[in-house]
């Protein structure tokens, strides 16, 4: 990956990261204000022993750190991660967090979950509205699929057109590798040479597929040029956009994939091409980099009819809702998974900042930029509220223990469920990175 296309993806990582903990911690931040509660920081990123930028309002210092792990607010009178003994061995103080009725500290705590939720529905709505909903309808992939070396190894074929998982018409092709791995498909049926065939999936597929992080099936498409990018080999060659690949040395093509796999083949060599041009046929001889192809590219979207679903304002409303619940619904059946699967390894599942970076594509879009900010804004909403002390999931927790026993938990509890929470939050962060690094090294030796 080239050194732009680094900064590209990290650029829109901080950008979304900085979007989605200003507004999560305003969460916390204005109902603390309307309930006259004193807050002292407002941060975004950490600021262990100094920070970059910094300035104070009122009671309350605004600033930026240099840590890049999330941000924070320090609510006076609160056991956070601050870990402020000395203030809390103080008397409590009316405008203090824990001088507060616990119905309002509960409002305080849960705030910064609610802008997240609020913030996905929000942005799938404005998705919507703008661009619409682009998808491949199962019926439209009318040449049948290009099964990689994994489908295959389970009998599926190229060619084979996909009718059903388990008996369930996925809504639209690019569905049919996420639902075979969330609902732990057994099989799959498909329509081959006119005649319908089940597939049995395997144990251990998932878990592979898992791993292979990319789809399994594509949709096959004939061997038509539709983009012929300048300056690369291919263009320098005489291809052009609307040529049609017929044969490589002599061997004959019918889709793209089969033009795909002989140019891998002859990396490095001459190859002959007889294309179609109009009513023409004409040859071209070039030869085949050792790095990368010959910058041609067959499009999906320019031979296939993709489906386009526009919405009015109105419309989007409900639909980004839906959207917002079905992100949440399928991002908790994927943690499930990690628990409850034989196949699926949680090392094969977790991922760092390095993961979620590279989910961002590797030019500026901002269609992408905001699909994927509703979607971590989602995740981050479902990872907070998590029961785990340290988490805005654990306070809530001891607050409602407290509203139903009438009993408040012990100052010196409070502080040990921090520290417990803070080591597990911390393992976990150092894991999912190691994870990355770990990952990055493999790829690299």
């Amino acid at each position: 990956m080239e050194t732009s296309e680094i900064l590209i993806k990290a650029g829109q990582l901080i950008l979304s990261l900085s979007i989605l903990v200003v507004l999560h911690e305003m969460g916390h931040f204005i109902p603390a204000k309307l309930f006259k509660t004193k807050v002292e920081k407002f941060y975004l990123f950490f600021d262990p022993w100094f920070s970059l930028f910094k300035f104070k309002k009122g009671d309350t210092e605004y600033g930026v750190g240099w840590l890049p792990l999330g941000g924070y607010v320090k609510i006076s009178g609160m056991i956070d991660e601050s870990m402020d003994k000395e203030q809390m061995s103080q008397p409590p103080q009316p405008w203090e967090f824990r001088s507060k009725p616990a119905w309002q500290r509960l409002i305080i705590m849960i705030g910064g979950v609610t802008v997240n939720l609020i913030l996905g529905f929000l942005i799938y709505t404005m998705i919507l509205w703008y661009w619409g909903e682009q998808y491949l309808p199962m019926q439209s992939v009318k040449y049948g699929i290009v099964a990689d070396s994994l489908a295959q190894s389970i009998g599926l074929k190229d060619g084979d057109k996909i009718v059903s998982i388990d008996q369930q018409v996925p809504e639209s092709f690019d569905d049919i590798t996420r639902d075979v791995i969330l609902n732990e498909a057994k099989t799959i049926q498909v329509e081959r040479d006119g005649q319908p065939v089940n597939v049995q999936i395997p144990k251990g597929f998932v878990n592979k597929t898992i791993k292979r992080k990319s789809a399994i099936v594509m949709p096959r498409v004939l061997p038509i040029l539709d983009s012929v990018f300048a300056d690369q080999p291919g263009f320098k060659a005489g291809l052009r956009q609307g040529d049609k690949v017929l044969s490589v040395n002599d061997t004959s093509v019918q889709y793209y994939h089969e033009f795909q796999k002989l140019i891998r083949r002859d990396t490095g060599k001459t190859v002959d091409l007889t294309l179609l041009r109009g009513n023409d046929t004409i040859q071209v001889t070039t030869k085949v980099p050792t790095k990368g192809g010959l910058g041609v590219m067959a499009r999906m979207d320019k031979q296939l009819d993709i489906a386009t679903k526009t919405y009015t304002f109105g419309e989007a409303i409900p639909a980004g809702f839906n959207r917002a619940i079905s992100t949440l619904v399928k991002y908790v059946q994927q943690l499930r998974l990690i628990f409850v699967s034989e196949e699926v390894k949680a090392s094969e599942s977790l991922g760092g900042f390095m993961t979620i970076g590279n989910l961002f594509p590797s030019v500026w879009d901002w269609q992408s930029f905001w699909t994927l900010t509703a979607l971590l804004s989602i995740i981050l909403a479902f990872m907070n509220i998590l029961p785990i002390p340290a988490l805005d999931g654990g306070h809530v927790v001891f607050l409602t223990y407290e509203m139903i026993t009438g009993r408040k938990p012990s100052e010196r509890f409070m502080e040990y469920a921090q520290i417990v929470g803070m080591v597990i939050l911390f393992g976990l962060l150092l894991y999912a990175n190691g994870l990355d690094i770990w990952r990055w090294l493999m790829d690299k030796f």
